[in-house]
């Protein structure tokens, strides 16, 4: 198993419009190119809308239970399934939300290069067990605005906690893999009153991603698609190439080799299609290229700052143990940030995805925590 390194966004196959730095514009809500804001008028929303009328589900992609699914009319996102899709305002965009069930809010976020439907299996299995179980799109991402800025982790994570307060619930349990797991992090530092319990999957905690990237040379090995996804207009054009072709190669390469049935085709083609609809690609980017670029200036150094208050809500930490971007080692210190009962799980045998590889074993763990009154340290 092997992780591609940066020179695997290479410069491949057209991109759109491109802006200033190099950068791709992101289309508004119409498909058209966008144009950037004026100094201090962030968030202002625009996106690509995928539920075209008369746009299909690919066929064959998953069902819950893992049959295939019958086409619907909800494009690459919106797919057909037992939960609701809608849109909620939050933080000044426009997102898409997947939700099933009624009880206590469970906010699940997904991580690169997914949306989601990533979420698929973990939707049905909390709603059986009693939960309102909303999974939503990030920023820039399946069926959310495009934005022209605001993709940094802090408000990103107001993305997140403005979502909660526009489902009109007082607070949520947040699940988060990978990317969704770093802002999961920051969310529950920033807006605690409105994190009842953290959930945190393949993501270490964002101060102890930065030293591990910083300063193990295997981790940052691990993570150089991130120091790749630096440069302009590469990383665009190599992701949306012979129709996400990458996309695949990523998923495939990630996942432990404990888990044959996972990836399937028909999976590896719903997020293929999702990362090609326009500006995908380059919104999906623009956090890592924050996280990165960030790292001496003051925004950066004050995010790295902030992230030095501790989180003191109740927290889970799975991984997986053979996860080839996000190293065991470098996700395992993280309960040093944590002033709160904190359970570390981790799934042997299972790669960068565990939700996905083994959804059964992931459900369970999470929602016998979820259900724990008193974790225990």
């Amino acid at each position: 198993m092997t992780v591609p390194d940066s020179s695997a966004f290479g410069p491949v196959g057209p991109v759109g419009p491109t802006g200033p730095e190099g950068q791709a514009v992101p289309a508004g809500r119409d498909g058209r190119a966008g144009s950037n804001d004026r100094a201090g008028q962030k968030d202002r929303t625009g996106s690509d809308n995928p539920a075209t009328p008369g746009s299909t589900v690919p066929e064959g992609s998953n069902a819950p239970g893992g049959s295939p699914a019958p086409v619907g009319s909800g494009g690459p996102v919106r797919i057909d399934g037992p939960w609701t899709h809608r849109d909620v305002a939050a933080n000044g965009a426009r997102f898409h939300i997947a939700e099933l069930g009624e009880g206590p809010l469970v906010l699940l976020l997904h991580g690169f290069p997914q949306f989601w439907w990533t979420w698929r299996h973990q939707l049905t299995a909390l709603a059986d067990a009693g939960f309102r179980a909303v999974a939503m799109d990030l920023r820039g991402v399946g069926g959310s605005d495009r934005t022209p800025r605001g993709y940094d982790p802090a408000n990103l994570a107001l993305d997140i906690t403005g979502v909660i307060r526009s489902l009109g619930e007082p607070d949520a349990a947040l699940v988060g893999h990978d990317m969704g797991g770093y802002l999961a992090w920051t969310a529950a530092v920033m807006r605690p009153k409105l994190v009842r319990r953290l959930v945190v999957s393949s993501m270490p905690h964002p101060r102890r991603w930065r030293s591990s990237m910083l300063s193990d040379f295997a981790q940052s090995r691990a993570g150089s698609y991130i120091w790749g996804f630096q440069r302009p207009w590469v990383p665009e054009r190599q992701l949306v190439a012979d129709d996400a072709a990458l996309v695949g190669q990523l998923i495939h390469e990630w996942a432990g080799p404990r888990t044959p049935d996972f990836p399937d085709d028909a999976t590896v083609d719903v997020y293929r299609r999702a990362m090609c609809i326009p500006s995908t690609a380059h919104c999906s980017i623009e956090p890592y290229r924050w996280m990165v670029r960030s790292l001496a200036r003051p925004d950066g150094i004050q995010f790295n700052r902030r992230m030095k208050l501790p989180v003191r809500v109740p927290t889970l930490h799975l991984h997986g143990s053979l996860d080839p971007a996000i190293r065991t080692r470098s996700a395992a210190g993280s309960g040093e940030y944590v002033e709160a009962p904190y359970r570390w799980r981790l799934f042997d045998g299972l790669g960068h995805f565990p939700h996905e590889e083994d959804p059964a074993g992931f459900s369970a763990e999470l929602i016998s925590w979820l259900k724990d009154p008193e974790p225990d340290r």
